[in-house]
């Protein structure tokens, strides 16, 4: 858990790693040139079921030195792969910043697979 220090004489207000995980999955998600977030087994088992787990592809690490978010996704075919990761660290920043006050200390964004159309897939046979 996070605590946040300047609550005052009201209490504490503690984050859970897993609502940052929320916060920067979806972030991420918004991003242009983002096919899509990158899960494990378990994941794609629980969405098959109807669940859908919005922290997908995101590992958080809080310490004493702050927050670490480590993003885990799939790039669209065509895209500027460092563009695109670059918009996708703004955004989470932006997100953590505007719904938690917080602040990350490193957003590293890990481009596990690229995402091809159908459309894109036929035109490269026909062109191979």
């Amino acid at each position: 858990m996070f605590e946040m220090d300047d609550a005052g004489d009201l209490g504490t207000v503690e984050i859970s790693p897993e609502v940052i995980e929320v916060i920067a999955g979806l972030a991420a998600s918004e991003v242009s040139g983002v096919a899509s977030m990158h899960g494990g087994f378990a994941t794609g088992v629980a969405e098959r079921i109807g669940r859908k787990n919005y922290g997908k592809g995101v590992k958080v690490d809080l310490n004493d030195d702050g927050i670490t978010i480590d993003v885990q996704l799939h790039m669209a075919f065509g895209v500027s792969i460092p563009e695109v990761g670059r918009n996708v660290q703004e955004n989470i920043a932006q997100a953590l910043r505007t719904m938690t006050g917080l602040e990350a200390n490193a957003i590293n964004v890990h481009v596990v697979g690229i995402a091809f159309d159908n459309a894109e897939r036929e035109e490269a046979d026909v062109y191979s």
